[in-house]
C-alpha cells in the first residue's frame, strides 16, 4: 500500500474513532441539574381567590414607588403608604413576623422556625418601580398606575415586575400562616425599596443579616420564569437564574485644549480621541466561550430538544465552537456567554462651535462569571493603548455573583416545585441584568433568582416597557407556588 492509500486509511480511522467516541458519549449523556419531582417531598396547594388576589396587585400598582435616576424626584410618602397597605392587607402575616425598616424603606421580616440551629431561607420582592417613558403614557391600553383589572390581567407598572412577586408572596405568607402551620426553619422576608437604581436598601439588609450571623440556606429573587416558548425546543422550560452579571460602568475621558471651533488642533481634539478610544474598546470584545451556566442552561435541555441538539451538548469537546456560533446568531445569546461591552453615553461641547475642553464617554459592562473589573479595566487599557485617555469607573463596580449549587437540597426543592407546577424541563440560567439578591451572596449558601410565572420569550418585553401586565393564571400560578415553597423548604 502506497503512502497515498496509508494516509487515507488513517484518517478513514480517526474520523471512525471520532464518530465512536461521538456516539458513546451521546447515547451515555445525562443532563446536568435534573430533578426528578416525584423524588422531592412537595406540599400540596391551597385553594385561592384570584379575583381578590388581583384585587390586591391592582390596589399595590397605584402606589407611585417609582425609583428615579435623581432620587430628589422619588415620592418617598409612596412608600409609606404601601408599607402601611402591606400590615392592612395581611394581617395574619404581620402576627407571625417581626417587622424591621432599615435605610429608609426597605423591610426586613422574620418567621422565627421552632429548630433555630437550621439555616433560614430568604424570600425576596422589591417593591419600587421604574418609571413610565414621558409621552408613551398614551400607547398604554390602560394608564399605568390606575391598577386596571381587565382582559384576564392586571395592567401596570410593576405588575410583573416586582409587585406581581411582592403581593403573591405575601398572599401566601398570609394564608399560611392563617392555616396555623409553624415553621420549623426560620423564614426571612427581605423587599428592598431601591432595587431599580441603586441597592442601597439590600445592601443594608445584607449588612444587617451578616451582623447577626446569619447563613442562609437558599435566598430566592426575581431573575428567570418559565419560558413558554424556550428558543432551542420550542416548548417550554423552567429557568431558574443561578449566577447573575457583574455591573460596572467606565468613565473614558479624552482631556482636550478646547477653543474655537473655527480653529481645530492637527489631531482633531478631545471627541476625535474620545471615539478612537471607545471604537478600540468596543473592538476589543471578550472572547465568548461555552462555558458556566449559560452553557448548563443547552447542556440541560438537550434531551428535551432535536437529537442533533444532544449530540452536540454530549460533546462540547468537539463541537464548542459550531456552539458557541448557533449560541451567539442573537444578542441575548451571544449575552450569556461573555463579558459584553455597551458604549452608552457621551458629552462633549455645550455649544456646536466650541471645541470641549474634555469629552466623556460612559461604557457600560455586564461581567460575566470567570471575568472580574480588574480584568476588564486591565483590557480597556491594552484596547487604548497610548491614546491620550483616562479610565475610571463610575463607582465601585459590583462583581458577578458566585454560581450556585445544581446538586443542593435547596436546588431539589426548587427545581422539583418547578417543575411539578410548569410541567416543563427546568433549567439553570445566566441572570444578564441584575437584581437585589446579588448583594445577599455572604449570607446565603446558594442564590437563585426566578419568578414562577409563564412567559413567552416575545412578551418578556412588557417588562419595564410599555404595557406591562400580568395574567390572572400567572398570579395564581405565583401565589401557589410560594405557598408551597414555604410549606415545603420551612417544614425541614
Amino acid at each position: 500500500m502506497g503512502v497515498g492509500g496509508r494516509v487515507a486509511l488513517t484518517a478513514v480511522g480517526l474520523v471512525l474513532a471520532v464518530a465512536g467516541v461521538v456516539a458513546v458519549r451521546t447515547a451515555t449523556f445525562k443532563a446536568p441539574a435534573q430533578v426528578d419531582p416525584g423524588a422531592v417531598r412537595l406540599a400540596a396547594g391551597r385553594p385561592l381567590d384570584v379575583g381578590k388576589v388581583a384585587g390586591h396587585l391592582a390596589e399595590a400598582v397605584r402606589f407611585q414607588t417609582i425609583s428615579h435616576q435623581d432620587k430628589a424626584e422619588d415620592q418617598p410618602a409612596e412608600w409609606d403608604k404601601l408599607h402601611a397597605w402591606l400590615q392592612a392587607t395581611y394581617p395574619q402575616a404581620h402576627k407571625v413576623m417581626t417587622r424591621e425598616v432599615v435605610a429608609e424603606h426597605t423591610l426586613v421580616y422574620t418567621w422565627p422556625g421552632s429548630n433555630p440551629a437550621l439555616p433560614p431561607i430568604v424570600l425576596m420582592a422589591h417593591q419600587d418601580v421604574v418609571p413610565v417613558t414621558p409621552g408613551s403614557e398614551g400607547q398604554w391600553s390602560h394608564p399605568p398606575f390606575d391598577g386596571v383589572i381587565a382582559d384576564g390581567a392586571v395592567w401596570g407598572r410593576g405588575s410583573i415586575d416586582d409587585k406581581g412577586s411582592l403581593v403573591t408572596l405575601f398572599e401566601a405568607l398570609d394564608a399560611v400562616a392563617a392555616s396555623g402551620f409553624r415553621p420549623v426553619r426560620t423564614i426571612i422576608v427581605v423587599s428592598g425599596h431601591d432595587e431599580e437604581v441603586r441597592g442601597v436598601g439590600a445592601r443594608a439588609a445584607a449588612a444587617l443579616l451578616k451582623s447577626r450571623g446569619i447563613k442562609a440556606q437558599f435566598v430566592l429573587d426575581e431573575g428567570m420564569a418559565v419560558v413558554a416558548d424556550h428558543p432551542v425546543t420550542g416548548q417550554p422550560a423552567a429557568i431558574i437564574g443561578t449566577a447573575e452579571k457583574g455591573y460596572a460602568t467606565m468613565k473614558v475621558v479624552a482631556p482636550a485644549v478646547g477653543g474655537h471651533s473655527s480653529a481645530p488642533p492637527k489631531d482633531g481634539g478631545g471627541v476625535v480621541t474620545l471615539s478612537r478610544a471607545v471604537a478600540a474598546i468596543s473592538d476589543h470584545p471578550f472572547p465568548m466561550k461555552f462555558q458556566g451556566p449559560g452553557a448548563d442552561m443547552l447542556k440541560a435541555i438537550a434531551p428535551h430538544a432535536s437529537p442533533v441538539v444532544k449530540i452536540f451538548a454530549a460533546n462540547t469537546w468537539l463541537f464548542s465552537p459550531l456552539l458557541v456560533k448557533v449560541t451567539a446568531k442573537t444578542p441575548a445569546g451571544a449575552a450569556m456567554l461573555h463579558t459584553t461591552i455597551a458604549p452608552t453615553m457621551l458629552k462633549g461641547s455645550p455649544k456646536e462651535n466650541v471645541l470641549p475642553q474634555d469629552a466623556t464617554a460612559w461604557i457600560n459592562y455586564r461581567i460575566a462569571p470567570g471575568d472580574t473589573s480588574a480584568s476588564v479595566m486591565t483590557r480597556a487599557k491594552g484596547a487604548v493603548g497610548d491614546l491620550p485617555v483616562q479610565l475610571s469607573w463610575t463607582k465601585t463596580p459590583d462583581e458577578p455573583s458566585a454560581v450556585s449549587s445544581t446538586s443542593s437540597d435547596a436546588w431539589k426543592t426548587l427545581a422539583g416545585l418547578a417543575a411539578d407546577e410548569s410541567k416543563a424541563p427546568v433549567v439553570p440560567g445566566l441572570v444578564t441584568a441584575g437584581t437585589d439578591s446579588r448583594y445577599l451572596g455572604e449570607v446565603a449558601s446558594d442564590v437563585y433568582r426566578f419568578q414562577p410565572l409563564v412567559l413567552k420569550v416575545d412578551e418578556t418585553k412588557i417588562i419595564h416597557g410599555t404595557n406591562e401586565h400580568i395574567s390572572l393564571d400567572n398570579v395564581e400560578r405565583m401565589v401557589r407556588f410560594y405557598q408551597r415553597l414555604v410549606e415545603t423548604a420551612a417544614s425541614r
